[in-house]
């Protein structure tokens, strides 16, 4: 079985430095959830904290600042796996505490 570590490696190199019609330092951003102008930065907090709330309007806020559905997609993807990221780090992190294990 492959190590996670290293697919999730390569998971994060692909969406962040990948082929993409975002910008690698909008990715980025959105990413690690930070540093975003609005109606950018607003959006991936949703994503990240609270997808289910996302609605057309929002999609359409975005159009409206010239994003195209391929950047606002791979937007909403390094949001996802960006606060997916955290949530596993975090986790890995109580789990070491817990265990005194590394």
């Amino acid at each position: 079985m492959p190590d996670i570590t290293s697919l999730h490696t390569s998971l994060v190199a692909r969406v962040l430095e990948g082929e993409g019609r975002a910008s690698v330092e909008i990715r980025h951003a959105a990413f690690n959830n930070e540093g975003l102008a609005e109606p950018i930065g607003k959006f991936v907090e949703k994503v990240a904290h609270n997808a289910r709330m996302v609605t057309d309007t929002d999609i359409g806020t975005l159009r409206k600042a010239g994003l195209s559905e391929d950047q606002i997609y791979e937007i909403v993807v390094c949001a996802a796996i960006g606060q997916a990221t955290r949530q596993y780090q975090n986790a890995l992190a109580a789990l070491t505490a817990a265990t005194g294990t590394h």
